[in-house]
């Protein structure tokens, strides 16, 4: 290894045991929150999400997307009550249905509707984004290749890629936007 390897070796190789016990000091805060602040911040974002949902959904069929219901599934995923997480949750949505849905178009082409094939998809859409380093979006483009291999519909695989990519990236959008707004609102 190179001394820059064995540097960054020795600073993270108790990384991964200083996250989960990171994540159970988070998890321990959490449950002493005052049941009304909880309440609070629950409904909070329940209301971002159903709204972000709705403005997701509603548009999807004068836009041309016949399955909105992913951008309104999506634009739930993404709505943080922080504009950076939400940031970070599309991209992982862009980045997963993106990879997931040209493997899965492409694996399609190569073995045709086998039960292997629609494996490979999940294999080859989880270890691409683990190669592009962005692992984060990994679970979402092996469901994309899951979408684009096992749920029938009609048209081509590259329409339903077309599709997808579509409706992700409209539910994205709309998710951000009302989590801007709702920050710039916040502010004032």
């Amino acid at each position: 290894m190179t001394e820059t390897a064995d540097a960054l070796k020795r600073r993270t190789d108790g990384l991964p045991g200083r996250i989960e016990r990171l994540g159970g000091r988070m998890a321990k805060l959490r449950k002493i929150i005052p049941l009304r602040q909880r309440m609070e911040g629950g409904l909070e974002q329940g209301v971002l999400s159903a709204a972000a949902a709705i403005a997701a959904y509603l548009p999807t069929q004068v836009l041309g997307l016949k399955e909105g219901f992913w951008g309104a599934i999506t634009a739930i995923a993404v709505v943080q009550t922080e504009l950076g997480a939400a940031r970070s949750s599309g991209r992982d949505q862009c980045t997963g249905a993106a990879v997931g849905g040209v493997i899965g178009v492409g694996v399609a082409f190569v073995t045709g509707p086998l039960l292997l094939g629609y494996a490979l998809a999940v294999v080859l859409s989880v270890l691409a984004c683990w190669v592009l380093n962005v692992a984060s979006a990994s679970r979402l483009s092996g469901i994309t290749a899951t979408i684009i291999l096992l749920v029938p519909h009609t048209g081509t695989p590259q329409h339903m890629l077309t599709s997808r990519v579509s409706e992700v990236a409209w539910g994205v959008l709309v998710a951000l936007t009302l989590v801007w707004a709702r920050e710039r609102f916040l502010k004032r």
